[in-house]
């Protein structure tokens, strides 16, 4: 199929894009459209559904509109999506329910914090891989069913549908057609036995999850049925892929051997090792998630997730109206005072890796009279860096190995300070590729694999755009991390307190 394009979306937590990737898996166009932030005085989180299925279809539209040529060419499509956000819709009809409950959302705790929940907190890792949290689906669903009345009476109708967003477009996409999701999506759910990739009845039964309301898993390279984009193409295509977002930048760097590791910038970061085949048994702080399922073979990986990385940097612009625009913070951040030693801790939804706590407020410390804006900026910055730089520290004391490179992905690796920083405080080279995008391309690939457009050779191919190698020793690493986690500790300390 020399011919032939395929296309990726990437559903994130900000955005729609689509992305546009010819025979030889160059990024050809993308169409990106915003949708909104639903954010209470609570921290709760939430996201339209109706907003992000519209803006799926029209990003695709608006894309195909500029490349007709391309119309009549595309092969399928690949759907990457933004992982532990929750939606439950009645099966009938397709119509929410609820707002979708994002993955940054933190009303869970109070279900996970209860003592019996937290009694099965070593069960819960025993089955999933993962740490008990809000932070994942499972408390989210219980949330709906404790507060939502149509979700259980809907599920004593058998029809409910409760999934992350992979299910919920999936289904939008085929007309309701199909209701399916995969593993990487599934894993993060909580209630998926990491051992068997099917669902645990006992952890549906300890979440208040009906079993019924689920959808099968399959494989990640699965014809997920055919779609139009509701009219945006001149014929249907096969979505040919699903997968979580950061498996998606994974797969698209090309990780397909044990030990390759990844930080993607993103609202949040995940920093995810390629595991191979077997179920690792990972040191507390980092999880075991599945990466991918291909041809029936499911490759594993150790990951550990940060809740605000890039995102402060949409804070800075937003709610503190520091920049004007993200461009500006590389300037700023070096033009900071040398010897300011303030300390930006980004818990606006509690802490994710490696201390899983919503029991935190996010926090200032160290400011003096030369703290200002320039300062404020280099912190929020900073603060991206030292959370990726723990948890490659954990990653690497559970594979048991000494990382030396990582591969990085997403808007913020633009910033130079920032991916200098990363190599400084992490002692490890990093590879910034041209394309930012690689959630998305990473799920066209998999499609394009599928449906015989792509050989593995498209994710051979060298994509480095810059490298950024360590200039900092040692004792000036570990002097730095031990600042930061005196800093964390106090935000820890502050937030118990209250």
């Amino acid at each position: 199929m020399s011919d032939a394009y395929v296309l990726g979306i990437d559903q994130s937590t900000q955005g729609t894009k689509a992305l546009l990737l010819d025979q030889s898996g160059s990024l050809i166009d993308k169409e990106t459209l915003p949708h909104r932030q639903i954010i209470d005085a609570r921290g709760y989180v939430e996201h339209d559904l109706a907003e992000i299925y519209a803006n799926t279809c029209r990003a695709v539209k608006l894309l195909i509109d500029r490349h007709p040529e391309a119309a009549a060419r595309l092969a399928c499509t690949g759907l990457s999506v933004q992982r532990e956000t929750v939606s439950a819709w009645q099966k009938s009809t397709g119509t929410p329910i609820y707002h979708a409950v994002v993955w940054q959302c933190p009303r869970g705790a109070a279900f996970t914090s209860l003592p019996e929940v937290q009694a099965q907190a070593p069960r819960v890792r025993e089955i999933t891989g993962l740490e008990l949290s809000e932070f994942f689906s499972a408390a989210k669903i219980t949330w709906l069913a404790d507060n939502v009345p149509a979700f259980n009476e809907l599920a004593a109708q058998n029809d409910l549908c409760v999934g992350n967003m992979d299910a919920y477009l999936i289904y939008k996409l085929t007309g309701g057609k199909v209701f399916a999701t995969e593993p990487s999506n599934a894993s993060r759910t909580q209630l998926m036995d990491i051992h068997t990739a099917q669902w645990s009845p006992e952890l549906c039964q300890l979440f208040k999850v009906p079993l019924s309301a689920l959808p099968p898993i399959l494989d990640s390279d699965s014809s997920f049925g055919l779609t139009d984009f509701a009219g945006a193409l001149p014929h249907p295509i096969p979505i040919h892929s699903a997968i979580g977002d950061s498996q998606g930048a994974l797969f698209g760097q090309g990780a397909l051997s044990p030990g390759q590791t990844k930080s993607t910038y993103g609202t949040g970061s995940s920093i995810m090792m390629n595991a191979g085949l077997t179920v690792p048994h990972p040191l507390h702080g980092v999880v075991t998630s599945a990466g991918w399922r291909r041809k029936g073979e499911l490759t594993y990986v150790l990951e550990g997730n940060i809740n605000y990385s890039a995102g402060v940097i949409s804070y800075l612009k937003d709610d503190l109206k520091l920049i004007s625009c993200p461009g500006e913070t590389e300037a700023l951040a070096k033009a900071a005072h040398p010897e300011d030693q303030t300390f930006f801790i980004p818990a606006f939804s509690g802490l994710g890796a490696p201390y899983f706590t919503g029991q935190v407020r996010g926090t200032i410390l160290g400011m003096s009279r030369v703290t200002g804006r320039n300062e404020l900026v280099r912190a929020a910055l900073d603060s991206i860096a030292y959370q990726v730089a723990e948890v490659l520290n954990l990653i690497g004391k559970s594979a048991g190995t000494a990382l030396t490179k990582l591969s990085v992905d997403g808007g913020a690796t633009r910033n130079g300070y920032l991916m200098q920083l990363q190599a400084d405080l992490t002692g490890l080279t990093l590879k910034v590729p041209r394309d930012a995008e690689l959630s998305g391309m990473g799920a066209a690939y998999l499609a394009g694999l599928a449906q015989g457009v792509y050989t593995l050779d498209v994710l051979r191919q060298d994509r480095t755009a810059a490298v950024f190698k360590p200039q900092k020793d040692a004792a000036w690493r570990s002097g730095r991390l031990a600042a930061w986690q005196r800093a964390v500790q106090a935000a820890l300390a502050y937030g118990l307190g209250q």
